[in-house]
């Protein structure tokens, strides 16, 4: 049905001298991430758009996915795997040798907030307009999971709350650091959606199952966004905003009503900013050692 609807959308044509804005996708190969590359389009089909991926076979066929439907587009991709040090330290090397700024980056994949976003601290800060960092969080990112003594989250429990809830903590440190630099950062939580990955949870025959149930389970749960579509609500209505206008201690959920329409719902995170302070100490610790160590992939 997205793709349907992006297919539907003509592509604006860009106007001769006028650099496009350069937008970062990660996690760009499927669910919500590819939903929001067609979506971003929809908004604008004057943007570059890279798609960062950590299979290349998937990242080409994501391209031509988006292609398919934007045919004007200008899409790229970059190969990076967000589990690997040495391929985000590559990644972005080669996104410094590519491009002069970034004006959006998706921060759609990934579990720990990677001090390497610093590595593209040139493209994003000291532009003529503001850039955007905008992290995929969740409603499930709890203080009562995170603990700065394990702050990379090897020895807890709940691995995953844990890890929003650094990624909430990350956002709303830059924000004090890097604001005056032109660099805003932003969180969203996409809800409930169905992808690949839910998919995996259960086995398909039970999804087929419970799914009539969860439609009508939104008509009292806002949050269950359920197609990757809908869950790129929130990212896309950040792409249209003023970034000074945002709440940096806001989180920006995506919703949907029972009848279908989305929108978004901005609630306050509860987070601690000395412990994000704390955190964000502890992270350039981690970059120091880890810029030590492979140093033959920075630039000279």
């Amino acid at each position: 049905m997205a793709a349907a609807a992006a297919a539907a959308v003509p592509v604006a044509t860009p106007t001769p001298g006028r650099m496009e804005r350069v937008v970062l996708v990660t996690g760009a190969s499927g669910g919500v991430g590819l939903a929001l590359c067609r979506r971003l389009l929809e908004e604008d089909g004057r943007i570059h758009l890279c798609l960062a991926c950590r299979n290349a076979q998937r990242s080409e066929a994501a391209r031509e996915s988006v292609l398919a439907a934007h045919p004007a587009a200008q899409v790229s991709t970059v190969e990076v795997d967000l589990g690997s040090l040495v391929s985000v330290l590559r990644a972005a090397r080669d996104l410094r040798r590519r491009f002069q700024r970034l004006d959006f980056v998706y921060l759609n994949a990934g579990i720990m907030p990677n001090p390497q976003v610093r590595q593209l601290e040139s493209l994003l800060c000291g532009n003529e307009k503001p850039s955007r960092l905008i992290w995929t969080s969740s409603s499930n990112a709890r203080e009562t999971a995170f603990s700065l003594s394990d702050y990379q989250h090897a020895k807890g429990q709940e691995s995953y709350s844990s890890s929003k809830y650094a990624t909430d903590l990350t956002s709303v440190v830059l924000n004090r650091k890097l604001n005056k630099q032109g660099l805003y950062s932003s969180v969203v939580c996409p809800g409930l959606v169905m992808s690949n990955m839910t998919y995996r949870i259960l086995p398909v025959f039970l999804w087929k199952l419970l799914m009539p149930i969860m439609w009508l389970i939104r008509f009292f749960a806002k949050t269950y966004t359920l197609t990757p579509y809908n869950g790129a609500e929130a990212h896309v209505w950040l792409f249209k905003q003023k970034p000074e206008s945002l709440d940096a201690l806001v989180k920006y959920h995506s919703c949907t009503s029972g009848l279908g329409k989305n929108y978004v719902e901005p609630r306050k995170m509860d987070v601690d900013e000395e412990t994000a302070e704390k955190l964000y100490e502890k992270l350039l610790e981690l970059e120091k050692q880890a810029l030590e160590k492979y140093d033959d992939l920075l630039d000279k």
